[in-house]
């Protein structure tokens, strides 16, 4: 458990949060969803926010290794092994929101008992099943060393990864009612956003594993990466702008939700990402001489993936600020009021820091026993090799 021991400091802080973050969700579990900020008025919060996050973050994992096999490229099969652990690891985060977000977790037998078929909720459990079960077979295929079945495995893999961010997508774009999500576009909004905070985080956790000299990674294919990320923002920030300007075109109906973007609740979200996700991280990787740069391909890295979160936010969020029903039949204004504002609650934060925590500790954990194990195979050759020359000079001499 190398990757655990070595770095004890951190496994401790981990830990701490991982503890605190099941003792928040046994108090909601007995307390109900009563004890977040969420209501009437604001059906999803945090717990969606974070769960759009680590879908689209365990995107750049996948579609790293599995583009190894189907488009042949063969410097990314150096990283392929990290990428799918860090790949199962957020996906599993990702589902882990989802139970949470239920508020009982026993409510999940309803979705095998009575599902809905024409639900995209109902198509993206069952797609993120899927993509955990590809995941999970691709760490067993390379761990033994199975090149063939890898290989067959990745022509399944990168459209399943597309799919899931795709459905997940849907679950927002597919509703009339929300101005702020009804977009044609919002698939494709997706999948770049997961592209480009999946790579981030996967070029910051191979950086990270190269200081530690715990799992090496060439300069050559860290500066590989940081251009396809710098291209991934720029198609991101593109298919933003799009839907920005079709909302802003006089007379159009999402005027208002922009102007809640812009310069309401949610525009500091709304400005984060834009600014600090998309223009400073292209700035600094559209050019060659700054992606040989490792500390500065690391800070666009981690603006990536703060940025992303900030758009989980104001894309959740800014669709509630402006309430579908108001007044509808049957229901009472004064109990059922639409309207209303979203802050999350101290158990919402615990809950939130202690699922990441527990899945930074996974991958600690199998890490230890598939990176540091592959490494110490590969540099065993070469070492043998550096023992033989020593004997024959001595020999010699």
């Amino acid at each position: 458990m190398q990757l655990l021991t070595k770095n004890k400091l951190l496994t401790g802080i981990f830990a701490v949060l991982g503890v605190a973050g099941i003792a928040a969700w046994a108090y909601q579990l007995a307390g109900g969803l009563g004890v977040t900020g969420m209501s009437n008025a604001n059906s999803w919060g945090l717990y969606i926010a974070m769960f759009m996050f680590f879908v689209g973050l365990s995107a750049g994992g996948l579609i790293v290794a599995s583009s190894a096999s189907v488009f042949h490229i063969t410097e990314y099969k150096k990283v392929a092994m990290p990428a799918i652990i860090l790949s199962t690891v957020c996906i599993c985060c990702a589902g882990a929101f989802v139970l949470i977000d239920l508020g009982g977790i026993q409510r999940i037998w309803h979705l095998f008992a009575s599902p809905n078929a024409s639900s995209p909720l109902v198509w993206d459990i069952c797609v993120i099943t899927l993509y955990l079960f590809i995941n999970v077979l691709y760490l067993h295929f390379m761990h033994k060393g199975a090149e063939r079945a890898v290989s067959v495995l990745s022509r399944f893999a990168l459209p399943t990864a597309v799919l899931v961010h795709s459905v997940t997508a849907w679950i927002f774009g597919l509703q009339i009612a929300k101005e702020g999500w009804f977009s044609a576009i919002m698939a494709p909004i997706f999948v770049a956003s997961a592209m480009d905070s999946g790579l981030a985080l996967l070029l910051i956790v191979l950086i990270v594993l190269n200081a530690a000299k715990l799992f090496e990674t060439p300069k050559k294919l860290i500066a590989s990466l940081a251009g396809l990320l710098a291209t991934c923002v720029a198609i991101d920030g593109f298919l933003i702008f799009c839907e920005v300007i079709t909302m802003a075109y006089p007379g159009a109906e999402g005027a208002a939700t922009l102007a809640v973007m812009v310069s309401g609740p949610t525009a500091p979200f709304f400005w984060a990402e834009v600014v600090g996700g998309l223009l400073v991280p292209f700035l600094m990787l559209v050019f060659a001489k700054n992606r040989q740069n490792t500390a500065l391909v690391t800070v666009a890295s981690v603006l990536v993936v703060a940025g992303v979160l900030c758009k989980r936010l104001w894309l959740l969020l800014t669709a509630f600020v402006i309430p579908n029903i108001v007044g509808a039949p049957g229901i009472m204004s004064d109990a059922w009021m639409m309207g209303g504002s979203y802050a999350p609650t101290a158990i919402e934060f615990l809950i939130v820091l202690g699922v990441p925590s527990l899945g930074a500790l996974a991958f600690m954990a199998i890490g230890s026993k598939l990176l540091v194990p592959a490494m110490a195979k590969e540099h065993a050759p070469a070492r043998s090799s550096a023992a033989a020359d020593l004997d024959l000079e001595a020999q010699v001499a």
